[in-house]
């Protein structure tokens, strides 16, 4: 069960290679998570992460999990939450593709989408109806500030976020009162590997970052979080500059 300030004894963690989700964990594991399961698909980095977690001091487990097979996700997920509750589950997986050659090639356009937004539905739905079997818990969904506004340079990848943002809010909505909660969390660019070697953008932040900000929004019982804060502003601003002007943009 969580303390008295909202953080997790168990995570189950979707996307068990995150670079993000792993800095959470890490956190997570130094104030008071104990027992942490990393869901994804069987692979040296994966090794590498269990390895990793243990070394801070918690009990770490895997589960095969995959992201474009939805039809395996409840069988898996229920595999972890038959060994017991779990506190948080970090919904973490998706991929930037690649816009230039996405363009040109549909069926990779679709996996980007498959990915971050048909497979985190039914991860999602899967997780929440868990967590709300058992009464309480917390699903904490990695979204982005690209799913704000669609932009030229990444729309493919910003329309898969933007699909996901508007499904964990309406999950959100949805799992009122039933002890379940829900935070939607929006960071700008983070560099990571999938970012390595793209251009920086403004108020770029890092992996250790977002997940002080998660730690935050969990004690706060936020149901939106933005990484850096300031982005709330900077989207909400952009958000109504016309599209004509919005297009000129160097963003």
């Amino acid at each position: 069960m969580k303390d008295a300030f909202g953080l997790p004894q168990s995570l189950l963690v979707l996307g068990g290679t995150s670079e993000i989700a792993l800095a959470t964990a890490r956190r997570l594991i130094a104030r008071r998570t104990r027992t942490v399961w990393l869901a994804g698909r069987p692979s040296p980095a994966l090794d590498e992460a269990v390895q990793d977690l243990r070394a801070h001091g918690a009990d770490v487990r895997t589960v095969a999990f995959d992201a474009l097979d939805p039809e395996t996700h409840e069988e898996a997920l229920g595999k972890v939450f038959a060994e017991g509750d779990i506190d948080l589950v970090l919904l973490a997986f998706g991929i930037l593709g690649d816009q230039a050659h996405d363009e040109r090639d549909p069926s990779a356009a679709v996996r980007v989408a498959r990915t971050n937004y048909i497979g985190a539905v039914s991860a999602g739905l899967v997780a929440a109806r868990a967590l709300q079997t058992q009464g309480h818990g917390s699903l904490v969904v990695l979204s982005s500030v690209a799913g704000e506004r669609a932009r030229r340079a990444n729309f493919i990848y910003g329309s898969s976020k933007a699909g996901l943002d508007a499904f964990a809010q309406g999950l959100g909505d949805a799992l009122q009162g039933t002890g379940v909660h829900v935070m939607v969390v929006r960071p700008g660019f983070v560099r990571t590997r999938m970012t390595a070697g793209l251009p920086e953008a403004p108020l770029a932040t890092t992996p250790e970052a977002v997940a002080t900000a998660i730690e935050l929004g969990l004690r706060r019982r936020s149901e939106t979080v933005w990484v850096p804060g300031v982005l709330r502003v900077v989207m909400s601003a952009l958000r109504h500059v016309p599209r004509g002007v919005f297009r000129r943009l160097p963003v």
